[in-house]
């Protein structure tokens, strides 16, 4: 089914998709797709049965960007008005049990590549390029790209990305850390998928926990890394899934989590 919405939001199990739809403009990031990329979140961030996320691009690439249009009219307003939405988004997707994966093919730059940097696992597809592209308009980062950056690639390699304004291919992001693996373009989407469904399966709510106490743990020193362990560990123990996983250990079998 085709739609001319710029956001289309899809169920496969416990897998929501979120796929991007402005082929037109390889999926630049307009005003209504903030918008609408803020209202998936909060759907996704209120349904207890969502237990991986995947993110992708309708047409020939992953995203371009944010639409320049919008910001040439009215810089100020236009960078508030697109901005917000996201940046909102991202604070609901980080703080969601459910891993996140992206699936990204052709081309992701400027807040494409932002968005895709806040991704738990990243596929990309061979041919693709990737270019944080803001120095190339005159202007910083936005969509957590100055925070996920360093804690990818390193400080100094950061720097040469952001400041630079080069265009990588996908070879040379997946040696950087910028991506998770390199597939064939043909197998991606089935690959991206199986992926999301093997996270979950998994025992979600241990997965929130390992992936916000990776997150954080470069903003504290180690006392406080083992007390937020020690509190993670805590709320783990008493899910259903722990119990799961204990039995599946001590009767020599598969665990079959519930993510509750």
């Amino acid at each position: 089914m085709t739609t001319d919405a710029p956001l289309l939001l899809a169920r496969d199990g416990a897998v929501a998709t979120i796929r991007f739809n402005r082929p037109g403009a390889l999926n630049a990031i307009d005003v209504p797709m903030a918008n609408a990329f803020l209202a998936a979140a909060r759907e996704l961030a209120a349904d207890k049965g969502v237990r991986a996320v995947l993110m992708s691009g309708a047409g020939k690439g992953f995203m371009a960007g944010g639409d320049l249009g919008v910001l040439s009219a009215d810089p100020k307003q236009g960078a508030a008005d697109l901005i917000g939405p996201l940046h909102e988004a991202l604070r609901v997707l980080d703080a969601m049990d459910a891993p996140l994966v992206a699936q990204v093919h052709g081309v992701a730059a400027g807040a494409g590549l932002s968005l895709m940097l806040q991704a738990d696992f990243v596929l990309a597809a061979e041919g693709t390029r990737f270019n944080l592209a803001y120095v190339n308009i005159g202007t910083s980062c936005d969509v957590g790209a100055s925070w996920a950056l360093p804690r990818l690639v390193g400080m100094r390699r950061a720097l040469e990305i952001a400041m630079l304004g080069d265009t990588y291919d996908a070879a040379a992001a997946e040696r950087m850390g910028l991506v998770n693996r390199v597939v064939p373009a043909a197998e991606l989407e089935a690959q991206a998928l199986a992926l999301a469904h093997r996270l979950a399966k998994g025992p979600t709510v241990a997965l929130g926990n390992l992936r916000r106490l990776m997150r954080g743990s470069l903003g504290r020193d180690l006392a406080g890394q083992l007390d937020a362990e020690s509190a993670a560990f805590q709320v783990c123990a008493a899910t259903d899934d722990f119990r799961i996983g204990l039995n599946a250990f001590f009767d020599k079998k598969p665990a079959a989590f519930t993510g509750r």
